[in-house]
């Protein structure tokens, strides 16, 4: 009978294949981009199974593995010339991914799907409106489910820095939906009177 050892490389092409549409979801919302996101992702995965040790993938690998995405997209928005930045704000292959799941009911009626399609639209606007530093812990947090301490491991900061990050994000994000609202009731009146 023959018996096959688990090796620590399979360990690291299981962390990584758990974590791969996670790691697609955080890179979309660094690079606003599903080529870039792609890439990025790609790039992310090599240096991981380059250089994941045992202890990595026994500690924690999902924070390790987004920890090496954004430091590959950093080092890589460093590298590249200052030019125009251009921004999808459409869907993406048809998924929308956690904020998707995360608004749906499978039990809804026509009107309240098509009112959570117009409230997920409205809110990816404004999570694609955010600066930076603020997006990826909203993302982080939200989206995939990290703690605190988590994503100050992964964004290189304190946890103190990211609850703040956090409640200013939350903040600018009521501002903005708020304003958003206030509008579509503002032209409401007007094409009704």
């Amino acid at each position: 009978m023959i018996r096959f050892r688990k090796t620590e490389s399979d360990d690291r092409e299981h962390a990584i294949l758990e974590n791969l549409g996670a790691l697609y979801g955080f890179a979309m919302s660094l690079t606003r981009n599903p080529t870039d996101a792609e890439d990025l992702v790609q790039e992310a995965c090599l240096r991981a199974i380059k250089g994941m040790t045992h202890s990595d993938i026994k500690s924690d690998p999902r924070v390790w593995l987004f920890t090496i995405l954004r430091n590959v997209w950093i080092n890589q928005w460093r590298r590249r010339a200052k030019g125009p930045e251009f921004i999808l704000l459409g869907k993406s292959r048809g998924d929308d991914g956690p904020l998707q799941t995360w608004l749906s009911d499978e039990r809804e009626r026509p009107e309240d799907h098509f009112d959570r399609n117009v409230a997920s639209g409205k809110i990816r606007l404004a999570i694609s409106g955010l600066p930076e530093v603020f997006r990826e812990v909203v993302v982080l947090r939200y989206f995939e489910g990290f703690s605190y301490r988590q994503i100050a491991t992964i964004v290189g900061c304190p946890a103190g820095t990211v609850m703040s990050r956090l409640n200013r994000a939350r903040a600018e994000l009521r501002t903005i939906l708020d304003e958003k609202n206030t509008s579509l009731v503002l032209q409401r009146k007007r094409g009704n009177g």
